[in-house]
């Protein structure tokens, strides 16, 4: 397969009449600026294509459900929680499936490649587990083999209710295991994930420090070779609580306990203290953001100023699936920046624009997360590639940096065209190629599903 591009964001940076081949492995063999485009598909502007480092996809039907005022005096991180635990206690294993492949085709239409599936919900809604003890699991490989996204699954450990070690609350108990049965759970789940292409890979997440006995995360971290994933100081009385029980908040505990490197990746982390901040940028983990999710959750703003500052890796996923926006991830992150500091092009640098600094942090950070080959335009790495539409009305005469910084401020999803997950042609004309199917599945289970929580 051949892609000849107008411009393209290549590894070694913009350049014009580009020629990507790619071989039937899905990788990349060659980058050519200044080549005809003679037997090649040809787009306006290619650039690489993300991973999307964190998802719940489930959550996807309930949006727009949780925005009513409810009898606590004050809604919260703490009464939406609520509210999703009583709806995902509705779900059937087809409803998983189709919600899925709609998230991941969303995803798709959306400019990411991949998606990171940080996958907690295991059981029946009380609790008991399926015949098949990995079914859910296997629902969302089943999704994938629909859309054809680059799959990263993490199945979820989740024991207990909190750091006091009680028994998980109704709501949650289909996320409960032990750690031996989760060890049997992960092990289906990797076996039946050897059905997807070879791109696809396993990890692991141990759900939290409040869910996970902090004696177990060595013994739940060896279960696999691949990303491990966790959520990190998203709540102020998710800190007070570590820090009761543990003596030390969530941030310190981690670096002093689990030696985080590149393999790991804190999802949230918007309640760090600036040592914590700077420390934990430089150990070389990912920062998984989900600015959307978190402004909609009320989580609080991750200080990526002295992140990226600090020599830290982002990137950014769209967790609870309430909207899945690329370009308005990279521009809500930049933007709680300038609101809380008062300052504008927040993240850019003297040598980067806001858009371009962004976009290639997160491809970068992506890949990392996902432990994907992916990330860049270069050989050797996965044809994860999006093309923009050159023609759109917010990006005609634009060149190089300003592509970006036009995506992200003035544009939107509209301006994708065509996406390539490891070579395979996805999106095309700016829907994904089973865009029908996957929406009429999809509002089946709206059907019948209901709209109340």
């Amino acid at each position: 397969m051949k892609i000849w591009a107008e411009q393209a964001l290549t590894s070694q940076g913009w350049a014009r009449d580009v020629l990507v081949t790619v071989g039937t492995d899905g990788c990349i063999t060659n980058v050519q600026p200044n080549a005809h485009d003679t037997g090649a598909s040809r787009v306006g502007i290619l650039l690489p294509a993300p991973a999307n480092a964190h998802s719940h996809a489930f959550q996807r039907a309930m949006a727009g459900l949780s925005e009513a005022r409810g009898p606590d005096p004050q809604d919260s991180f703490w009464t939406w929680r609520k509210l999703m635990f009583r709806f995902l206690n509705r779900l059937s294993p087809d409803h998983v499936e189709a919600i899925a492949a709609y998230v991941q085709m969303e995803m798709l239409e959306a400019g990411y490649a991949a998606n990171v599936e940080f996958h907690y919900l295991h059981h029946q809604p009380d609790g008991t587990p399926y015949a098949n003890l990995a079914e859910m699991s296997e629902r969302i490989i089943a999704a994938t083999e629909t859309t054809g996204i680059g799959l990263t699954l993490l199945p979820v450990h989740y024991q207990f209710g909190g750091l006091d070690r009680r028994p998980l609350e109704a709501g949650q108990t289909r996320f409960g295991n032990d750690p031996d049965r989760f060890a049997r759970l992960h092990e289906a789940a990797n076996t039946a994930l050897q059905a997807l292409p070879g791109d696809c890979a396993m990890g692991v997440a141990p759900h939290s420090l409040r869910a996970v006995a902090p004696d177990r995360l060595a013994q739940i971290v060896t279960l696999t070779d691949g990303p491990v994933h966790m959520h990190l100081a998203e709540q102020q009385a998710e800190v007070d609580e570590v820090y009761r029980a543990l003596g030390k908040r969530p941030a310190e505990w981690v670096l002093e306990n689990m030696a985080p490197d590149a393999r790991y990746t804190f999802i949230h982390c918007t309640q760090m203290l600036p040592h914590e901040t700077e420390a934990l940028a430089r150990s070389g983990a990912v920062a998984g953001l989900c600015p959307i999710t978190e402004s909609s959750l009320g989580d609080g703003i991750f200080d990526a100023t002295r992140w990226l500052g600090s020599g830290g890796t982002i990137a950014v996923g769209s967790d609870s699936n309430l909207r899945i926006a690329l370009a308005e991830e990279l521009r809500t992150l930049e933007y709680s920046q300038r609101l809380r500091d008062r300052s504008r092009a927040a993240l850019a640098t003297n040598a980067e624009s806001t858009g371009r600094r962004l976009f290639s942090a997160v491809c970068k950070g992506g890949a990392i997360a996902a432990g994907r080959a992916s990330g860049g335009l270069q050989p050797g790495l996965l044809a994860d590639l999006i093309a923009l539409d050159s023609s759109h009305v917010d990006l005609m005469n634009r060149q190089g940096d300003q592509i970006l910084d036009s995506y992200v401020f003035a544009g939107d999803d509209r301006m994708v065209l065509d996406v390539w997950s490891a070579g395979r042609h996805l999106v095309q004309h700016g829907r994904h190629i089973r865009h029908h199917e996957i929406t009429q599945a999809y509002r089946a289970v709206l059907q019948n599903l209901g709209q109340d929580l």
